[in-house]
């Protein structure tokens, strides 16, 4: 026997924090009755229905996508332009996947996809310390001085960042633009932009190369690769880590 929530993110529905909001307001049932209680606990040989649709556990899927520019990070879209889940290979789009977190509509690199709600919370819940690491091309000319800056925390509106580790990778006089090196453990709306343009210095170009050990290596741009069982129980323990790598 399991908690209705949990038993509802093992399957893929939603993160655990989503299904008992689903459950809270009706949309859930348990052999035929609603369900707002959130202790209710099921069992496999209970019937759990979400809107109607009966909800099964299906074999856990883990993926890395190296996701090219131009694709939104979301199961599916209101506009009808491509995403994440869309781009994958025929015989992964029915596995009910979703992306672990988001990248930006222009921005490149590495995302998690994963029908594991209970995964997907632990990575990018508010307690995660996984780090996220980009490399950043920016307009102007940037220092050292700018990049101990971003390492020290900057306003961003509405948020002051936490302390991060930036380098300066290599700076382009002649296209007046740098190449800057960044790690941080946050995920705020637009976060890495916002910090730089906080200083002077807008974003060209954005790639995030890695996500915890999980980095775009081989992955060529729109393709996927399975995490090993390994590196899922590594991310695990790197969300819970708080020593920053630099």
């Amino acid at each position: 026997m399991e908690r209705l929530q949990k038993y509802m993110a093992r399957s893929g529905v939603a993160s655990r924090r989503k299904s008992e909001e689903l459950i809270a307001t009706g949309h859930v049932k348990v052999n035929g009755m609603t369900v707002t209680e959130m202790g209710y606990k099921v069992s496999g040989n209970d019937i759990v229905e979400v809107d109607g649709k009966i909800v099964e556990i299906k074999d856990l899927c883990y993926l890395a996508m190296n996701k090219p520019r131009g694709i939104i990070s979301s199961a599916n879209d209101e506009k009808d332009r491509k995403t994440v889940i869309s781009i994958l290979p025929k015989e992964l789009r029915d596995c009910r996947l979703f992306p672990v977190g988001r990248l930006d509509y222009d921005t490149k690199g590495i995302i998690l996809l994963t029908n594991d709600g209970e995964f997907m919370n632990a990575l990018v819940g508010p307690k995660s310390n996984l780090e996220k690491e980009y490399v950043v091309r920016v307009e102007g000319i940037f220092k050292k001085e700018d990049a101990k800056k971003i390492a020290l925390g900057v306003n961003i509106g509405d948020y002051v960042t936490r302390k991060c580790y930036c380098e300066l990778l290599s700076v382009d006089k002649e296209n007046n633009s740098s190449s800057v090196k960044v790690i941080i453990k946050e995920g705020k709306y637009h976060q890495v932009k916002r910090m730089f343009s906080s200083i002077g210095f807008p974003v060209k170009r954005l790639t995030r190369t890695r996500f915890g050990e999980i980095t775009i290596e081989g992955i060529a741009e729109g393709e996927v690769r399975y995490l090993t069982p390994h590196e899922v129980k590594r991310l695990l323990v790197q969300a819970k880590e708080v020593k920053t790598k630099k």
